[in-house]
């Protein structure tokens, strides 16, 4: 049985970094190397806890969500145009489809060292969408189209590379499209639950037959904590989300990947 506190570590580097952009499967993957806790149950803990952090956000977006499925609600009512289920679909498709058709190389990424280039690659697009934003068209979420929507799913595809980031590439790919930026984090956050749910329920479905009783236990530690943390996390980014810009995170990425390269050429994982 894995100590209980590797998976109570790994479970506050989840739920605190997972809807920021800076990468919270990079982040665990280098937490992991640094504690020795690595191989297949733990790549397949790293995604099962992520479950932990989504039930976070869908207990903060819960009128968002029962909205979808046509629950209406004052708020609703009072706006001429809203998202649906369409535009959660156009957002999240591109991603799944090509994480089922590359899973088997997808996990060929976790390591160090591409971690670093995600790093830096997802800084630099950060900053690109930070940069060279349009003229917003969509200051609230419910104003955003489907082209929008579209080319946020088509930029979640960069998130597949670990250490990319999967809020961070939509954000910006969401400010790209026109979106402000507290509208493509409201987004971010609200298509993050069925694409985490999707790639949760596969990797469970995959690995239950190898799991014991102890593994169920540790899943349950690092799943409650991430869920906590995360809790705790999203509000905080909500309320500072208008005023952060994504280039803050960007350069603490960049600062992140030199850290890891220096302790890769001198210390070694």
């Amino acid at each position: 049985m894995f100590d209980l506190w590797v998976a109570v570590i790994i479970g506050i580097v989840e739920g605190l970094t997972e809807f920021l952009p800076v990468s919270s499967t990079g982040h665990m993957i280098l937490v992991g190397h640094w504690i020795g806790f690595t191989g297949e149950k733990a790549d397949t803990f790293e995604v099962v806890i992520q479950l932990g952090a989504i039930l976070a956000v869908a207990v903060i977006y819960w009128r968002r969500v029962l909205r979808l499925f046509g629950m209406k609600d004052r708020e609703a009512r009072s706006k001429p145009r809203r998202i649906n289920l369409l535009h959660i679909a156009l957002a999240i498709v591109p991603a799944l489809g090509l994480a089922f058709v590359l899973r088997d190389y997808v996990k060929l990424l976790f390591m160090p060292e591409t971690v670093v280039i995600g790093l830096v690659a997802g800084g630099i697009f950060m900053i690109i969408g930070e940069k060279q934003q349009p003229r917003i068209t969509a200051n609230d979420m419910d104003e955003l189209t489907y082209r929008q929507a579209l080319f946020v799913g088509i930029a979640q595809c960069l998130s597949l590379w670990p250490g990319f980031s999967r809020s961070g590439s939509t954000i910006a790919a969401g400010m790209l499209a026109g979106a402000s930026r507290a509208a493509a984090a409201d987004f971010t956050f609200l298509i993050a639950i069925p694409v985490m749910c999707a790639a949760t329920g596969y990797e469970l479905l995959k690995s239950f037959g190898s799991m014991t009783a102890d593994d169920l236990g540790f899943l349950a530690v690092g799943f409650i904590v991430s869920f906590v943390v995360a809790l705790v996390a999203v509000v905080t980014f909500i309320k500072l989300v208008g005023k952060l810009k994504l280039t803050y995170f960007s350069y603490y990425r960049f600062v992140l990947a030199a850290v890891v390269l220096i302790y890769m050429y001198t210390v070694g994982f």
